[in-house]
């Protein structure tokens, strides 16, 4: 979604590892507005993307995943929060009773405000619990394909790429911070 009046605006998606499981990791996803006049309203964003493999996401914090996909193949319980090749991923809505369900910068609707205008607001985020990919750096693939729908035409995007990891500030002492992995 090009915008003449401001050429080099971006919505930047951050894919952040913030720690291991027995069979995949936790992420932090964080989608930021640089845009300076564009906001992204009512009905909000919804993020896609495809596995690399046959990946699936255990659980979700502050977004969720608008199908489950074919999880047949688990039999206990919990089954997987979506199974999909292709997950579609909204933000909560702001009238969510569920607690265990927030995150921090969740929970908007997926209403992004333009950064230039409201930085405090231009920012969502959410936690992913991802499995079947192994636990460590060369045994994980990174998601592709990547898309981000708004109202409109929607974005395109470029490919995933690896950059520095995130520090996350400590909610509990915000001088201590802690780096992604």
């Amino acid at each position: 979604a090009y915008d003449p009046l401001d050429p080099s605006g971006n919505i930047t998606i951050t894919w952040d590892l913030i720690k291991w499981t027995d069979d995949g990791y936790y992420a932090s996803v964080t989608v930021q507005n640089f845009q300076q006049y564009r906001h992204i309203e009512t009905p909000g964003w919804s993020l896609q993307w495809t596995w690399a493999k046959n990946e699936i996401i255990w659980e979700m914090r502050g977004a969720q995943a608008t199908e489950g996909g074919d999880c047949s193949d688990f039999k206990s319980d919990p089954i997987p929060h979506s199974c999909s090749k292709h997950p579609n991923v909204v933000d909560l809505l702001p009238k969510l009773n569920d607690e265990s369900k927030f995150y921090r910068n969740c929970c908007r609707g997926g209403v992004l405000a333009a950064w230039a205008q409201d930085p405090s607001n231009s920012v969502s985020s959410f936690e992913i619990k991802v499995g079947r990919t192994g636990n460590s750096n060369t045994t994980i693939n990174t998601p592709k394909d990547f898309g981000l729908k708004g109202p409109g035409p929607g974005y395109s995007c470029s490919s995933a790429e690896i950059v520095q990891p995130t520090l996350f500030p400590d909610m509990d002492d915000e001088r201590r911070s802690t780096r992604a992995l």
